[in-house]
């Protein structure tokens, strides 16, 4: 029985060589082809040209990755300096931050400048009058109107200086 397997193991060996032969011949034949044939020529890399060098001369300007100056950091330039009064004595409503502070009214003696009036954080009330300040940003009222409050406000422009920012309070019935 190992006789056998060994014969036909033999005789598909024989058969599998002899149609790769054939193969091997084929192959030979293409290469042999490809040999006859004139061959190309490889053209040679282009040559490398190096760019001029160019030097930035020009230290003084504005650089040219930087975006250009709006008109509002040239007027920033030209604006008066402005700065807090921290001497001052500071008042009751400086405590509180401007958003949590609430105008609730106003009032009005006969022939004496309007007040309004103020709800803090805490749930009181103080009456205000032009000049007083309010909120954390050194906030000073410059007109008080039956709904408003305009206040502007002294805040750091982070350039290392100040800058005057308006806000206002508006009457709130809630």
């Amino acid at each position: 029985m190992k006789a056998i397997r060994i014969m036909i193991l033999g005789c598909l060996a024989v058969l599998e060589l002899s149609a790769c032969s054939a193969q091997i011949d084929d192959v030979k034949q293409q290469m042999a082809e490809i040999r006859k044939k004139p061959r190309g020529k490889v053209e040679p890399p282009p040559t490398f040209t190096p760019m001029p060098t160019f030097i930035y001369a020009a230290h003084q300007l504005r650089s040219p990755f930087a975006p250009p100056l709006t008109q509002d950091e040239i007027d920033y330039k030209n604006a008066p300096k402005v700065t807090p009064d921290f001497n001052r004595p500071q008042e009751y409503l400086e405590r509180y931050n401007l958003e949590s502070l609430r105008m609730r009214g106003t009032m009005q003696r006969p022939g004496s400048q309007l007040f309004a009036l103020v709800e803090d954080s805490d749930g009181g009330v103080q009456r205000v009058k032009v000049g007083n300040h309010l909120g954390k940003n050194q906030g000073r009222i410059i007109q008080i109107s039956p709904n408003q409050i305009s206040i502007i406000e002294i805040v750091p422009d982070g350039r290392d200086g100040w800058v005057e920012r308006p806000r206002s309070l508006v009457l709130t019935e809630n």
